[in-house]
């Protein structure tokens, strides 16, 4: 009787969420001894196929150069995400401005990064001199200010985070102005009736609403940010892709180099991976529990 009556009060999500003991059909059970006759040939090839040299893979694997590339690809990776995400930040804001000439603006800097590859967007800003070799930084019409040579100042470093974090900017811009999207418009209308203005609403209603939308998506985009640093090798960029392809260049050891290089960017995207899960988790379990209805398809407007 008593056990009868927990079950009848339980919460209906967690008697929905409950898993259920279901047996395993024949298809399932082959698709299991598949599985493991491929897992046993491909750990039979790579510990019986000399090529790979694994010798060679844990001699490198700790050296100077590769951690001091890894390191540096961290680095890049962090600097452009939050660059890139504060760049997106302020472009959503200005998407959702009604104000006709800023919003053609903010579409102009979507489409143009968006719709063009990062690896050329990269190599255009290594090369930005050819067009400007020198900027003067001051006040119009006066001599009041700074010359900049262009050359010297865009090295390949800074040509990969300028370029990392404009295009970063454009992607992140669509997936917080997604997250404002899904904030109730009767919040904005009551933000209304109390007199808030355009700055308290986007500080104290929007932003603050949308982040369970916003923070998952941004995490992906992290992943994905760490895996596109390789693009930047093609500028010189000492990065964890451009050590290795300088030592294999010296030694013709292009395997084995390539397989470190491979099981670093693995385990740092594992480490990134298991707090974004966490965290999205988080905010999935907080937007069902929250039970909000997103807004309209015209969305979230300010002004």
């Amino acid at each position: 009787m008593t056990d009868q009556m927990s079950v009848e009060t339980a919460p209906l999500d967690e008697q929905i969420n409950k898993p259920r003991i279901t047996r395993k059909t024949k298809t399932e059970k082959t698709a299991w001894f598949v599985l493991a006759a491929v897992v046993i040939l491909i750990v039979y090839t790579l510990v019986s196929n000399p090529n790979f040299e694994w010798p060679t893979v844990a001699r490198y694997f700790f050296g100077f150069p590769i951690l001091k590339g890894l390191l540096l690809t961290i680095i890049l990776t962090f600097v452009s995400m939050a660059l890139g995400t504060l760049i997106g930040l302020v472009l959503a804001v200005f998407k959702i401005m009604d104000i006709r000439p800023i919003t053609v603006l903010v579409d102009f800097y979507l489409t143009f990064f968006r719709g063009t590859p990062i690896l050329v967007q990269l190599i255009f800003w290594f090369n930005i001199a050819a067009l400007f070799p020198n900027l003067f930084l001051g006040i119009p019409f006066t001599d009041v200010g700074l010359d900049v040579d262009v050359n010297q100042f865009m090295t390949p470093l800074v040509a990969a985070v300028v370029g990392l974090s404009l295009n970063e900017g454009a992607y992140t811009a669509e997936n917080i102005r997604g997250g404002f999207l899904s904030v109730d418009k009767g919040q904005l209308e009551a933000a209304d009736s109390l007199g808030f203005s355009e700055w308290t609403k986007v500080t104290r209603i929007i932003i603050p609403q949308s982040l369970p939308t916003i923070i998952p998506a941004t995490g992906n985009r992290l992943i994905g940010m760490f895996k596109e640093t390789t693009l930047v090798s093609v500028l010189g960029v000492a990065d964890l892709l451009q050590s290795v392809q300088l030592i294999y260049s010296r030694n013709y050891e292009t395997i084995p180099l390539l397989i470190v290089a491979c099981l670093w960017y693995l385990i740092i995207t594992l480490a990134l991976s298991y707090p974004q899960k966490k965290i999205e988790d988080r905010y999935s379990k907080h937007k069902n529990s929250s039970g909000k209805v997103a807004a309209g398809s015209e969305g979230v407007k300010l002004g």
